[in-house]
């Protein structure tokens, strides 16, 4: 997964830093679990504490804040906390297209390109194997290159098909 959800401009430090701003827990809380949300809730009155005690107290305590959210909804997703990503990686084209397609409220510019993109990987692994295909006759090690080309074109569409019909987003875990 590219850095998004621990990223300094990703959804859930935008909402943790929005709940600091309005002084409001529950802007942040539907990025955690439930079982997640005592820890949130603590290590938002302590960050809100530290916030009155000076502007390089308001910076640690912040970032110890935006940490702390970023760990507890990956562990809700079931994924390691590898620390917070600065703003402005490149989280690659489907992203913010997936973005755009809630903002708008249509999925067609996302479908679009995710077609084209599986298109195109279609191809690529299809013309591979029938390139191999001409030579295949030509002993074992012909026969062999073809082979693994031909199983992994299969294995990777099966990886696809699984990866399409999969829930979206690990579901946060429940008391």
């Amino acid at each position: 997964m590219p850095p998004h959800c621990d990223s300094l401009d990703g959804p859930v430090v935008t909402a943790a830093r929005r709940a600091l701003e309005e002084r409001d827990v529950d802007r942040v809380l539907p990025y955690v679990s439930e079982e997640g949300e005592p820890e949130v809730r603590e290590a938002f009155e302590l960050t809100a504490k530290a916030r009155t005690l000076g502007q390089e107290a308001q910076e640690v305590a912040d970032r110890w804040f935006f940490e702390t959210v970023v760990r507890v909804h990956r562990s809700g997703e079931g994924a390691p906390f590898t620390g917070l990503k600065p703003a402005g990686l490149d989280v690659g084209p489907v992203i913010p297209a997936a973005e755009r397609a809630l903002d708008a409220g249509s999925a067609d510019e996302l479908a679009g390109m995710l077609c084209e993109i599986v298109r195109e990987q279609v191809e690529e692994h299809h013309g591979h194997a029938m390139a191999l295909k001409e030579h295949a006759a030509e002993g074992v090690a012909a026969t062999r290159a073809y082979v693994e080309a031909c199983l992994g074109l299969q294995v990777w569409a099966h990886h696809l098909y699984k990866q399409a019909i999969a829930v979206p987003h690990a579901p946060t875990r429940r008391s």
